[in-house]
């Protein structure tokens, strides 16, 4: 599930809580990197409990408008689709998928504020209007609706980013990853396929394939082990600058740069370089690009020479 790009970031982070709390272990740093892993997954495992949810809301405002006093001809024979689509039943009668929701408690119960505004919005948009007034009936296209719904409407919500907040501390930066692979589990879904749990880590898909989880461990690893050093590098040819001037995110970036590539070092130095660059872009300051990839280029060319 996770790939090297994420994981990088995941390790990046862990590397920032080491600059920031001298006395953080490596073991204490590979917990925090497993639980941070988990939480992806974990994350991706609630949002995946969303169409029995929002398909519960839809049918109880069908029922609570029939009810009415006097209700319309359009509240008595409502439009039915989406409260029948087959997605939600489909996962609500997995017994996989509903034993490990259990395990883990996940409900979107209490969160019936959401849920109502976000079946309103949803039935002002177009694509939903025109999967309502389509004749056809069919599990792809309701994997479709449902992989919309995943990619146009959670991403920026304001409630959803609150309650992600409140119920993990890692959730909210893997808010975009997770819905990318609920639109994955859509599509496999509209398939005909079974849902099964994803693996934790990309290359457990392929047997061919370099552990991923040995791969960031290592790069951990290095980064602890070899803190100092690195400081004293990057302090060495900075001399302007001093360690608490540095921009701690900066510094963990550059540090894990350095870390890859002394446990990798045949891995081409562009490559290393330019994962850092950007993940800098999403996690320093706008002058964060051009300061790692300067000292990253310096120390590695410097190294490989």
């Amino acid at each position: 599930m996770l790939n090297r790009r994420i994981l990088r970031i995941k390790a990046f982070k862990a590397i920032y809580s080491r600059t920031e709390n001298p006395a953080m272990t490596v073991k204490e740093g590979e917990a925090q990197l497993e639980l941070s892993c988990e939480a992806t997954r974990d994350l991706y495992l609630f949002l995946l409990a969303l169409p029995q949810a929002l398909t519960s809301e839809a049918k109880n405002r069908i029922e609570a408008a029939r009810g009415k006093f006097n209700p319309s001809e359009e509240e008595l024979n409502p439009n039915m689709k989406f409260a029948d689509n087959l997605i939600a039943p489909l996962l609500e009668q997995d017994p996989d998928f509903q034993k490990i929701i259990q395990k883990k408690k996940f409900s979107w119960e209490q969160y019936d504020v959401l849920l109502r505004h976000l079946y309103d919005e949803l039935r002002t948009r177009e694509y939903y209007s025109a999967y309502m007034a389509s004749a056809d009936r069919s599990l792809s296209e309701d994997a479709a609706l449902w992989a919309n719904i995943y990619a146009s409407e959670l991403e920026d919500n304001a409630e959803l980013e609150e309650i992600l907040e409140d119920m993990g501390i890692w959730w909210n930066d893997d808010l975009a990853y997770a819905l990318n692979w609920c639109c994955r589990t859509m599509d496999s879904l509209g398939k005909g396929e079974r849902w099964s749990l994803p693996p934790l880590y990309m290359s457990d898909l392929s047997e061919k394939a370099e552990s991923d989880k040995a791969f960031i461990s290592k790069v951990l690893r290095a980064a602890f082990a070899h803190f100092d050093e690195y400081v004293s590098e990057i302090a060495a040819i900075t001399p302007k600058w001093d360690r608490s001037r540095i921009c701690s995110t900066d510094l963990a970036l550059i540090i894990a740069g350095l870390a890859e590539n002394a446990a990798f070092p045949q891995q081409g130095s562009g490559i290393i370089i330019n994962e850092y660059v950007e993940i800098s872009k999403f996690y320093s300051t706008p002058e964060s690009r051009a300061f790692v990839n300067g000292i990253l280029d310096r120390l590695i060319n410097k190294k490989q020479k």
